[in-house]
């Protein structure tokens, strides 16, 4: 396919380039110049705009910093310049709100689209092992799978438009939590003369397993390796997650949903990401 790909970034980047890999002309675009280069040499055609990469293409993928962007883009570069019948993917993570809107817009122009945010940081973005939560008809999930195959592990129908950011903003919201809480008890297990190998030998294959310690584990040297073990290069930077709990929060007030935890974890990674917002979100641990 002829796959429009705006937004070459930590994670856009790897995504366009396993496009290629799957045997798709990919047509990029991105503000940055460096970022062009290196799609380039991932054997992308490179576009001056963004309108310029969307004509003529079958597919449009996008992944965008935030919800004003993304609506900015579709309406200027996609709508009228992606041919009519293309097949529209939003990979961003934005608010429901905008990721409903967009879908209806580009819909009623005679597109299908899906919101599809990713769950997997920018090793799995290059490794092409990330997972997709998507939102939107089943004609449209259906056009995007094979699309969102060559870039993912899992690709997971979430319902209708929206539930895709629906669907990611609830899981980071836990993973926030998960991760502190992970952080919480290493730190506390050390103040207590526990090794952090041997905590994370019993805990791992106890009732405290979780994706933050035995896939993630914030603690150098322990477990797979991890962010910890690059001194928190990420990975998963603070300043994300803090974006990614900050729409969590917004949408859970809206939906009139309780969310103490979310809302706790939400103030720490802000005053952690004030001085660390470059590190892995994982760093929170050295706070404790």
């Amino acid at each position: 396919m002829k796959i429009a790909f705006i937004g070459l970034g930590n994670m856009g980047g790897g995504m366009a380039a396993n496009l290629v890999r799957a045997g798709h002309d990919v047509r990029a675009f991105d503000l940055s110049e460096q970022a062009l280069a290196a799609a380039k040499d991932a054997g992308c055609e490179t576009f001056g705009t963004a309108k310029e990469a969307c004509a003529g293409a079958e597919a449009v993928v996008t992944m965008l910093p935030n919800g004003g962007i993304v609506k900015q883009v579709y309406w200027d570069d996609v709508i009228g310049h992606a041919p009519e019948g293309a097949v529209l993917l939003d990979c961003s993570t934005i608010d429901v709100e905008t990721a409903r809107e967009v879908i209806e817009v580009t819909e009623a122009h005679g597109y299908d689209m899906v919101d599809a945010p990713v769950s997997g940081g920018i090793a799995a973005a290059n490794a092409g092992t990330l997972t997709f939560m998507v939102g939107g008809t089943d004609k449209a999930f259906a056009r995007a799978e094979p699309i969102l195959q060559a870039m993912g592990k899992a690709v997971i129908h979430a319902g209708d438009a929206g539930n895709g950011q629906a669907a990611k903003i609830c899981n980071n919201m836990l993973l926030a939590v998960q991760m502190i809480g992970t952080c919480e008890a290493f730190a506390m297990a050390g103040k207590l003369g526990l090794d952090a190998q041997t905590f994370y030998d019993i805990s791992s294959v106890s009732s405290g397993q979780c994706w933050s310690m035995t896939s993630y584990c914030p603690v150098p040297g322990v477990g797979p390796e991890s962010p910890a073990d690059r001194d928190y290069a990420p990975g998963f930077a603070a300043t994300l997650m803090v974006k990614d709990l900050r729409l969590a929060i917004e949408a859970a007030e809206k939906a009139g949903a309780k969310t103490a935890l979310g809302s706790h974890a939400k103030a720490i990674y802000e005053a952690f990401a004030e001085e660390h917002g470059g590190l892995d979100f994982s760093g929170i641990i050295k706070t404790l």
